[in-house]
């Protein structure tokens, strides 16, 4: 499913967070959303998911914009995973990622037999199976972010909107989901910091900077050492390490930027 703003913007308290971006995901791409914190990159993300209205501007799926759309109908085309993974409950680990089933049900009918395959199978691409029936409340933080992942991969939508899905994840589940994210057949916009598992794992990469967009292509373009000055302060450049993968190389903090 292709995703679509046209100059997208939202505030909040009179302050302007994202500021006209328009954007183009194609359908099937893996693109990464990079920028500095407090760049928009989160309140961008529940935008296109539905989860925030925007101040001005049009979010629209395969050219419909989705504006009056119910949460249900949405839900039905994008998962969106956020960054914090939730309180203590009671709940186990299977009945979290079974909530990804929630918008295919009809009223208070309980699980099928499909959607406890669907659940079964999102556990094992997350490598929670042996947690499925782990208190939700017993999880490290690394589970929890992976058990989230895991809901999503079970709503079996045509979309992906992820933010920050890395965090709390050690090296190995960070290359295993971004491996699993390059490979699927959905179409996946994610938020990250660590721009090296962009420039290897994204098709393309969207750059945030006070709200705006400012520049999108493919990571060896857009993470240029000029531009990588400009927006995060420091001084680096993008080239393949050692085993030739392509990876962000940082010499140090770059000359603040002066505004204005």
């Amino acid at each position: 499913m292709r995703i679509t703003a046209e100059r997208l913007s939202w505030s909040v308290s009179g302050t302007t967070v994202v500021r006209d971006v328009g954007l183009d995901i194609a359908a099937g791409e893996t693109v990464g959303l990079l920028g500095p914190n407090g760049s928009g990159k989160s309140s961008l993300l529940r935008c296109l998911a539905g989860l925030r209205t925007p101040s001005a501007g049009t979010v629209r799926y395969d050219g419909e914009a989705i504006g009056d759309w119910s949460a249900r109908r949405i839900a039905r085309r994008v998962a969106f995973v956020e960054q914090t993974t939730g309180t203590d409950s009671e709940l186990r680990v299977t009945d979290v990622v079974g909530l990804g089933r929630t918008p295919f049900r009809d009223g208070w009918r309980g699980p099928t037999a499909e959607d406890r395959a669907v659940v079964a199978a999102a556990l094992d691409r997350t490598g929670l199976t042996a947690l499925a029936d782990r208190p939700w409340k017993a999880l490290s933080g690394g589970e929890r972010q992976r058990a989230h992942i895991a809901r999503a991969l079970a709503q079996r939508t045509w979309c992906l909107l992820l933010d920050e899905p890395t965090n709390h994840l050690d090296v190995r589940h960070q290359l295993e989901l971004m491996e699993l994210l390059a490979r699927t057949e959905q179409t996946v916009l994610v938020a990250l910091h660590d721009l090296s598992l962009a420039a290897r794992f994204c098709d393309r990469v969207l750059l945030m900077d006070q709200g705006r967009l400012v520049a999108a292509g493919v990571p060896g373009n857009v993470l240029s050492p000029d531009r990588l000055a400009e927006v995060f302060q420091v001084d680096a450049e993008v080239g393949p390490d050692s085993l030739g993968n392509p990876a962000v190389a940082y010499r140090g903090v770059a000359a603040p930027r002066v505004d204005g």
